[in-house]
């Protein structure tokens, strides 16, 4: 094993720790049946998991640093080159590990929607152990999940603004005890069927409600059918809708929402809007195969932009961050 840096090497706008992948996405024109054969029109490969999460985070300009374990393989050499040398995201606080294998995901894009074939375990070092004193960021993102994460209170003590995401739980037995780790947390970022699983309600409204009574501000993200917000401060309360886009793969679409709504928040702007920013970003990616490679740009948002000129909360965005 390498040896663990204990501080970035700057201070971040945002440090993300959770578990990274290496994806490899294959477009289908339909499922794959067995006993057959299905010819895949596209395929990408790209960083995946949290590193969605950093990725866009770094393509909206904001100086973003990642806190997780890589294999020394070859996927895991070449996933960290991709982010540090391509993507100019900080890995000081990350940790190359002999011996384990960085995990790897197929994802199966087909029908608007994808599966996903995942070859993993257990990573040897847990992000506490990445993090023993909080990182000096404004904020911090996480995957929160079955295991600790004591260094989201260490965060939140020191000032930074703690956002959390869950993931999916391969046993589909959804412990509502992974949600006591929101007592540490400012604002949490489920999609539907996480959120309406981990609540045992039945609708995102009555999920969203449910989670508000343990955490300040959450977001529920449900695809198509656009993000619902509530701050559980003030009582506001919003419905955004979903843009309607020519959807290719939807792998990684949930984390780089979170990441446009953490961003938006960073740039201190009101609740619908930063939901509203986090659904465009959210959108465009879903346009192209892959996760953090479809992250899009401010060029890709700009460009969007100028074939939507009407919409006027992206509009003053753009302005703003482009100097126009």
């Amino acid at each position: 094993m390498g040896e663990l840096n204990q501080l970035p090497s700057q201070d971040l706008d945002v440090v993300v720790s959770g578990l990274v992948f290496h994806d490899l996405v294959l477009g289908l024109p339909t499922a794959p049946r067995p006993g057959t054969e299905v010819w895949a029109d596209d395929s990408a490969e790209s960083p995946g998991g949290i590193a969605n999460f950093a990725v866009a985070l770094a393509r909206l300009g904001l100086r973003t640093g990642l806190a997780a374990v890589f294999g020394d393989d070859d996927l895991g050499n070449r996933t960290w080159r991709r982010l540090e040398t391509d993507e100019g995201i900080d890995l000081s606080l990350s940790r190359k590990v002999d011996g384990w294998p960085t995990p790897l995901t197929v994802a199966l894009a087909y029908d608007n929607d994808r599966a996903l074939v995942t070859r993993g375990a257990t990573p040897p070092l847990s992000a506490d152990q990445l993090l023993p004193a909080p990182p000096a960021a404004k904020a911090v993102a996480a995957h929160i999940g079955p295991w600790p994460n004591d260094w989201l209170a260490k965060a939140k003590a020191a000032g930074s603004i703690v956002f959390a995401d869950v993931g999916w739980d391969p046993a589909e037995q959804w412990d509502p005890a992974v949600l006591d780790q929101l007592e540490h947390c400012d604002v949490f970022l489920p999609n539907a069927g996480e959120a309406m699983n981990y609540t045992r309600t039945a609708t995102p409204a009555d999920a969203l409600h449910r989670l508000a009574e343990r955490v300040p501000v959450v977001v529920v993200s449900d695809g198509a059918n656009g993000a619902l917000a509530i701050d559980a401060r003030s009582g506001e309360e919003v419905a955004v809708p979903a843009y309607v886009v020519p959807a290719v793969d939807t792998t990684g679409a949930g984390d780089v929402f979170a990441a446009g709504f953490i961003a938006a928040t960073l740039w201190g702007l009101s609740l619908a809007e930063r939901v509203r920013f986090g659904a465009l970003v959210a959108a465009l990616s879903v346009t192209r195969l892959g996760g953090a490679d479809a992250a899009p740009t401010w060029a890709e948002i700009d460009a969007w932009h100028h074939r939507n000129p009407s919409d006027r909360a992206i509009d003053a965005l753009v302005r703003a961050h482009l100097g126009r």
